[in-house]
């Protein structure tokens, strides 16, 4: 079942009335060739070298309670991304915004996880010239969901750094998202392996990087440091260092030795996908008392209280 279809160059499909039983897209909707679609509808080609190579890149915002939070900087990146990897699409930046937004709106979610993707596309002919592939767009929305379930994120999680290292920033830029993740996905089989929940994985000098799709966090007297080297800038990252500076605490973004997180007092992972979530475990020790810390708790809090500044969002328009 289709709602709407365009031509490559037409006007937006307009969300009507027509659409506005949420029921009919209980799972999320998807804009892909033109049109909007049900989840399970929105496929893509088996030739694709997104699928084929992992040659693409994408971005992720989240709408909370019919709002979606620091959009503006999700497209900064997203276009940075194109522009990086050499792709080009027919949709300017403010089209690409209507499109988010319809998804969310024809979804009828008010609280969704939501993704713009370009992947290089096929060529007609198979060839191997990525210059002759034309780039495709995709994107959805689906129901909100968090790196740590509500036990975790009152508990804290528990997290097991793997030995594996991060592909190296001269090889993939990490700055770019970008779906090269078997390092990433090595490394949560080895924190299930040890009885973690999720994983950090290290640098190539031996520090802490990142985890499968979040950034991390070390508070030590009152004071943050999060890794520099070889990670995503994520978006909720760059959030907490704006919050970090409005309520006067220090955040410096610096190397980040395993010694150096195991006795911190506090600890944090921060993702699109769950905002900022506490840490309690590394390794199976504890961090400080082994409790959710009140720096985590104070910075959570403001957090989610700015998902209704309109300076820090953006309404969706529901039919």
């Amino acid at each position: 079942m289709t709602v709407a279809t365009m031509g490559k160059h037409a006007s937006l499909p307009e969300v009507g009335s027509r659409y506005q039983d949420a029921r009919l897209y209980p799972h999320g909707v998807a804009f892909m060739d033109g049109q909007y679609l049900p989840m399970s509808e929105a496929k893509i080609s088996v030739l694709d070298w997104g699928f084929l190579h992992s040659d693409a890149t994408y971005d992720t915002v989240h709408v909370w309670e019919g709002r979606f939070f620091r959009l503006n900087l999700h497209l900064d990146r997203f276009f940075k991304g194109m522009e990086h990897l050499r792709m080009k699409l027919p949709y300017g930046r403010e089209e690409i915004q209507q499109i988010l937004s319809n998804c969310v709106a024809l979804s009828g979610h008010k609280s969704s996880y939501v993704e713009m993707i370009c992947t290089r596309g096929g060529s007609p002919t198979f060839s191997r010239d990525p210059r002759e592939a034309e780039n495709r767009f995709i994107a959805f929305a689906v129901p909100f969901g968090s790196v740590a379930n509500k036990e975790q994120l009152e508990r804290g999680l528990h997290v097991a750094v793997s030995e594996t290292v991060r592909i190296p920033p001269k090889s993939v830029d990490p700055t770019i998202k970008n779906y090269h993740w078997l390092d990433l996905v090595k490394g949560l089989f080895d924190a299930y392996d040890f009885g973690a929940e999720t994983a950090l994985i290290t640098d190539t000098n031996g520090n802490i990087a990142e985890g499968p799709g979040f950034n991390v966090f070390a508070v030590k007297d009152g004071k943050l440091k999060t890794p520099a080297f070889g990670v995503l800038p994520g978006i909720t990252r760059q959030t907490v260092f704006d919050l970090c500076k409005e309520i006067g605490l220090s955040a410096v973004a610096e190397d980040l030795g395993r010694q150096e997180l195991a006795l911190s007092d506090e600890a944090f992972i921060t993702s699109t996908a769950g905002g900022i979530m506490p840490v309690t475990r590394v390794n199976g020790s504890q961090i400080g008392d082994g409790r959710v810390g009140s720096v985590t708790a104070q910075l959570t809090e403001l957090y989610w209280k700015k998902h209704a500044d309109p300076a820090w969002s953006t309404a969706v328009v529901y039919p």
